[in-house]
């Protein structure tokens, strides 16, 4: 069973950065896609970032291309999403994803296993 858990979450003013990570329990990390969804009040989830298994491939939702970077060290069992230049519109729950894919996919049914998300609220 695979356990991800998420962190780095917090308030933050507008201009600002935020690194979250999330912590993947399972031995099969280095095998699969990862993935960064994010959920507002009120709104469906929504694709955030994903990166193949071996790193070699990103992919981005237009909102956040330049401001937001998806990494992962296969060593640590660990993904993360460097956050920069914030804006009050990527206030959200972010949610980590474990895919069953090898190539990052921006698919949520190609995710098998979810984080419990971490709050990231952007003050203006």
């Amino acid at each position: 069973q695979v356990q991800l858990v998420e962190s780095g979450g917090g308030l933050v003013q507008a201009g600002g950065s935020l690194r979250l990570s999330c912590a993947h329990s399972g031995r099969t990390f280095s095998s699969y896609a990862m993935g960064w969804f994010r959920q507002a009040p009120g709104k469906e989830r929504e694709f955030v970032a994903a990166i193949s298994w071996s790193g070699s491939s990103t992919y981005y939702t237009d909102s956040v291309k330049g401001r937001f970077t998806i990494s992962r060290d296969n060593a640590k069992n660990t993904v993360y999403l460097q956050m920069a230049s914030l804006k009050p519109e990527d206030t959200a729950v972010y949610y980590c994803a474990a895919s069953f894919m090898n190539g990052a996919t921006t698919r949520p049914e190609q995710y098998g296993y979810w984080g419990q998300g971490t709050q990231v609220t952007v003050s203006s």
